[in-house]
């Protein structure tokens, strides 16, 4: 009986065992061998999914006081657009709790492009992990001298030719391990860096932030009014700026905090160094701890940054040219936004101060970053024009040739192009643009009644910056105004939040499929190649 109690113990724990390996060999063939698209696509969802069942749980602060609460559909929206750093609403924010308002900040913190490519930096040292990181390999004496022993060497030295040959490969063994320790090495160590990167800005934006409003009492003030924790709104907000999402805890966006520039100039830096500047200023950081440290793992990292495939590690150039790109269409925005907007009715009750360093805020938004200090919707057609290009364009936009034109010179002055196939799918997809217009002719279509209806709102270029603030993942949006309709409807009142909010469910399905396509668009940037006109 024994006999059997011990081998049915041996068998279970062989079981058990045999189970857990198969999960991690499932999980890292799922991990390591799927395609990145389906994987970024897969944590999004997932993200998403979990992100609105924690919302459908929890109840909205209204929900005692009103029998209002979010739809189904409306809740999923917003967690998809948190998800994604988008900021399209559809409901307004004051709506949600406390408690839902830290869930959205996980969101977006999950979401966010620095956090995402810190997972990916993990993934890639699971991948480089060294089999044998100490290991002394001391199998070239053993070869040799059996080498020696079983083929005693003869007038044409052939064994010695075998010897040098088998030396030759394990030198280039070591030489392989080498530069995989090298790699390993210098990706942890960037692990740690970007980690203390995205430490130390949001604990000491949040911090900075909350200082403010506890010293400044117009902001304490508006806070109080709205029933919103400071602490709360601190890391909410510094969470959402440094991911560059846009959303704001308060209904009006910036815009309650316009006359606060203060606040604006606390936010300013953390739209900037969370995304379009955030290589220039990663490199530079990894510069100066090597000059401080000494490391070698730096020096590496500053020479071998392509080797290591982390996207967001420009050369020296690159990054100072992307930096002075940045810098470049923020004064040519700031310009032409104070010449068209600096005495309309949206600088209305500013200083001149006041009004300087918010525009200066609303323009630097325009960049993936979507929160605003001005109604939109007030605008001139032409700023907006201005906005729609900023929000196209990719963060990393600089005035330097890619490797992709260099490919491209490379192809047509009769240079081998590695895999055919692929580059003929590659031009023949669409192109960015091409997704864009059959985007806008969707939503044409779910909100063609309305058009006719409500031709002042549902214009074609309101959808269109809709669309393409998805897209670019930003947040701009006109809204919706009752003083617009040709019929005046006494029922119709107006909510703070964005356009979509008074789309036909069909139509917040595809701004929901526009806003995952724009935060995984960078897999798909080189497509399309058979459609230029030029």
């Amino acid at each position: 009986m024994n006999n059997f109690t011990v081998f049915g113990r041996k068998l279970e724990s062989f079981y058990s065992n045999s189970c857990i390996a198969l999960r991690r060999s499932l999980f890292r063939v799922l991990l390591f061998h799927s395609n990145p698209f389906c994987f970024q696509l897969f944590y999004f969802l997932t993200v998403s999914l979990f992100g609105y069942l924690a919302l459908r749980v929890t109840k909205p602060r209204t929900s005692t006081n009103t029998s209002f609460r979010p739809k189904d559909y409306d809740i999923f929206f917003t967690s998809v657009s948190a998800t994604t750093v988008s900021s399209m609403s559809t409901v307004e924010m004051e709506v949600f709790s406390n408690t839902q308002l830290i869930i959205l900040t996980i969101l977006m913190l999950l979401g966010g492009e620095v956090f995402t490519s810190m997972l990916g930096l993990q993934i890639a040292k699971s991948k480089n992990f060294p089999k044998s990181l100490n290991h002394k390999d001391d199998n070239r004496v053993d070869v040799v001298v059996d080498n020696s022993r079983h083929h005693p060497p003869d007038s044409n030295n052939n064994t010695s030719f075998e010897q040098f040959e088998l030396r030759f490969d394990n030198d280039r063994s070591h030489l392989e391990n080498d530069e995989k320790n090298n790699i390993y090495k210098s990706i942890r160590i960037l692990g740690y860096v970007v980690l203390g990167y995205l430490l130390v800005v949001h604990i000491g934006g949040s911090t900075l932030v909350s200082m403010y409003i506890a010293l400044v009492p117009s902001a304490r003030q508006i806070l109080q009014s709205k029933g919103i924790e400071i602490q709360t709104f601190s890391i909410f907000t510094t969470v959402s700026t440094f991911a560059n999402c846009g959303y704001v805890p308060t209904n009006e966006n910036m815009i309650v905090f316009k006359k606060n520039s203060g606040l604006l100039l606390l936010l300013l830096p953390q739209l900037l160094i969370g995304n379009t500047l955030y290589p220039s200023c990663l490199r530079f950081l990894i510069w100066l701890l090597q000059k401080i440290t000494k490391r070698a793992e730096f020096s590496y990292i500053l020479k071998n940054y392509k080797e290591l495939g982390y996207s967001h590690l420009l050369s020296s150039l690159h990054s100072f040219l992307l930096a002075l790109t940045v810098l470049g269409f923020i004064v040519a925005q700031f310009i032409l936004f104070c010449v068209m907007e600096w005495k309309s009715e949206a600088m209305d009750g500013l200083s001149a101060y006041e009004k300087f360093v918010a525009s200066i805020f609303q323009v630097t938004n325009s960049r993936h970053s979507g929160e605003s200090v001005v109604d939109l919707s007030v605008l001139s057609p032409a700023i907006l024009v201005l906005f729609v290009v900023m929000m196209y364009l990719p963060p990393y936009t600089t005035f330097l040739p890619t490797t992709s034109d260099c490919e491209e010179i490379a192809s047509a002055n009769g240079s081998r192009i590695r895999n055919p196939i692929k580059t003929l799918v590659d031009s023949l997809i669409f192109s960015q643009l091409s997704y864009i217009a059959m985007f806008v002719i969707l939503v044409c279509i779910t909100e063609r009644d309305k058009m006719k209806d409500d031709p002042l709102n549902f214009n074609v270029l309101n959808i269109t910056i809709e669309v393409i603030s998805g897209y670019g993942n930003v947040g701009f949006s006109t809204g919706y105004s009752c003083k617009r309709l040709l019929k005046h409807d006494s029922a119709c009142e107006d909510a703070w939040y964005g356009f979509a909010g008074r789309w036909s469910t069909q139509g917040k399905f595809v701004l929901i499929v526009v806003m995952i396509f724009g935060r995984l668009k960078k897999f798909s940037m080189k497509q399309g190649k058979a459609w230029k006109l030029s």
